[in-house]
Parts: C-alpha cells; structure tokens; sequence
C-alpha cells in the first residue's frame, strides 16, 4: 500500500494519526528516536509535530539539533513519497541545515514541494522548516533527494 494510501485510510480513525506514525517507524527504526507525530500527509506536503521533552534536548535545554534533522528527514521523506510518481523512486543524498533560533518550545516540521518538478530525474532539493509554538522558524533544512526512474 502506497503512504499516502495508508495516511489516508488511517487519519479519521481514533487514534490514526499516531498508529500511522508507529508504523512509518516500524519501517525506519531510527524515527522513534524522537517520538514525533506525522499530523499531516498530502502531495506536496508533510507536517511533523514534536513535543519539547528532556530525551530530545541538549545541555542548554532546547530541543537538539540532530532531533531537528530527523524531525526534517521524516517530513521531507515522507512528503516526496506522497508526491513522486508511482514509476519514480528516492534516496536521500544530503542535507543542507541552518540553526536560526534557540527550539525552545514544542516544533513543528513542514516540507512544502508545491514549486517542485515531480516528473524531473537526478538531484530534487525538499525544502523543510521547522517553527516553534510562536510561529518563528529556528531551523531550515535542504534535502537533496536522488531520484530515478524504477527499474
């Protein structure tokens, strides 16, 4: 079942949100790392949540750094498999990131590919940002994603 499919099928469902979220883990372990939730999946954009707490903050008591990237990795990676066309797959290659602002609240992820050529092949550049509870952005992610035709 395509991601999208499965968001889909999931979202009205009690609890759905976070039964996809498990399961988009069960598949890439490393996610549950840091206990986020996928609140939004549609073609061309991803929302990731995060809540603030101790086991995703660093010494000065802000969300950490490498927590951002995986919050940004999952968002981005989830809203180009939501968005490629079903003869087209992906890898990342690299990931350009800026810390803008202490994260010092909950965070939210959202990868936007609205201005995105899904029908292009070679290097796609996912744009993230990540935004605090007052709406300010404190990190920007550039992933470059590996695209090629199937097989």
């Amino acid at each position: 079942m395509k991601v999208l499919d499965l968001y889909k099928k999931l979202e009205g469902l009690p609890f759905g949100k976070r039964i996809f979220t498990f399961l988009i883990c069960m598949n890439a372990p490393y996610f549950f790392s840091i206990k986020s939730q996928v609140t939004a999946l549609k073609e061309n954009r991803c929302e990731v949540q995060l809540k603030k707490r101790r086991s995703v903050t660093n010494h000065i008591k802000t969300v950490h750094a490498i927590a951002m990237c995986n919050m940004a990795e999952l968002s981005g990676g989830l809203m180009i498999e939501a968005s490629l066309p079903k003869n087209k797959q992906w890898i990342p290659s690299g990931m350009t990131v800026e810390y803008l602002k202490k994260a010092q609240t909950n965070l939210l992820a959202v990868s936007d590919g609205s201005e995105i050529d899904w029908t292009q092949t070679g290097t796609i550049v996912v744009p993230v940002e990540i935004k605090d509870l007052n709406d300010q952005v404190v990190f920007t992610a550039k992933i470059n994603m590996y695209v090629k035709d199937k097989s």
